[in-house]
């Protein structure tokens, strides 16, 4: 058995017809996991779907309401780039419920994997970006409410910036620097002390993307890494470890929630980077050495993920687990 558990429902399944989104990732994900006895049935926990109550933490009353409705305007469906269904509200309800799970089983044993969520496109008013609402949000703050955690660090290596992570947890934003560890990557930190919304200075939100990718508008993260296009493992790794390591330097959370982004990926269709499946997997272990180091629990979610072969994306996917269990198993 993992010295984790793995957070999945086979209702993770997003009702969106054919699309550039691999929607059935997280059922071959969980089929995989077992069929190359990764895990096995016990290490799978099921979660239920967050409550409104829980949603309402972070999102809206009144775009929930429309969300809950169906009462979204034709703008505000187009801007999803998914289609709007009451089954896709349910699936996002349920992986909201994924990461909340997630969280309260990291904050016990260390680590665990959401095998779904991720979703950081989503405001507070309305979704972008196939993100119709903040899983790891409404995770954050859920702990937050019940006094599980005080601090929080969203970690976030999804290739695209966290627009809505940023949003949610706002701060303002500081002239550009260069970071050190990759020839072109700039570094845009917030300044400290400046953060708004209900709770401040208790999220510190970190996010490496491609500079010249989705979105086009990126509001300040309390970090952000603008990675430029073709960068490769090496570099992009030296980013990770250095990126990380200042953010730890700043605030020392109760919780890093790590986004896991497959999307970095060279063969990915909706990125410009040019990292190698082995590359990824040693991202992950870092993250999950560095919070073991500094024995700070770490929630994981798989957000994106478009290879060209779906197969590789699942690989990816597959081997931030693999990466969990060398690190916090000590078979690595």
């Amino acid at each position: 058995m993992l010295p984790f558990k793995l957070v999945y429902s086979d209702d993770y399944y997003l009702p969106i017809g054919s699309h550039v989104f691999p929607a059935g990732k997280y059922k071959c994900i969980h089929d995989r996991l077992l069929a190359s006895a990764i895990a096995v049935p016990d290490d799978f926990v099921a979660p239920r779907p967050a409550t409104d109550a829980d949603v309402l933490l972070v999102h809206s009353p009144q775009y929930v309401e429309k969300l809950k409705t169906g009462t979204l305007t034709a703008r505000e469906e187009l801007e999803l780039e998914i289609p709007y269904s009451p089954e896709l509200v349910r699936a996002f309800w349920l992986a909201a419920g994924g990461s909340v799970l997630a969280a309260d089983h990291a904050l016990n044993d260390g680590v665990a994997i959401s095998i779904g969520g991720g979703f950081h496109h989503a405001f507070p008013g309305h979704g972008e970006g196939f993100c119709l609402i903040h899983d790891v949000a409404v995770a954050i703050r859920c702990m937050q409410r019940d006094d599980k955690i005080r601090t929080a660090m969203t970690f976030d290596c999804d290739v695209h910036q966290g627009n809505g992570t940023a949003a949610i947890f706002s701060g303002t934003h500081a002239p550009d620097s260069p970071l050190p560890s990759a020839r072109g990557a700039v570094l845009n930190p917030s300044h400290p002390g400046k953060r708004r919304g209900a709770h401040p200075e208790d999220v510190f939100t970190i996010s490496l993307h491609q500079q010249n990718n989705y979105p086009s508008f990126k509001p300040p993260s309390s970090l952000d890494v603008n990675l430029p296009d073709g960068l490769g493992d090496d570099e992009y790794l030296a980013c990770v470890g250095d990126a990380l390591s200042l953010g730890l330097g700043k605030l020392k959370p109760d919780l890093i929630c790590y986004l896991a982004g497959a999307d970095p990926y060279g063969e990915d269709q909706l990125g410009g980077l040019s990292l190698t499946i082995e590359g990824l997997k040693e991202r992950d272990a870092i993250v999950f050495r560095i919070a073991k180091a500094q024995g700070i629990p770490v929630m994981v979610t798989l957000a994106g993920g478009y290879a060209r072969n779906v197969e590789d994306t699942v690989t990816i996917h597959c081997n931030t687990v693999v990466a969990a269990k060398e690190v916090f198993a000590g078979t690595g």
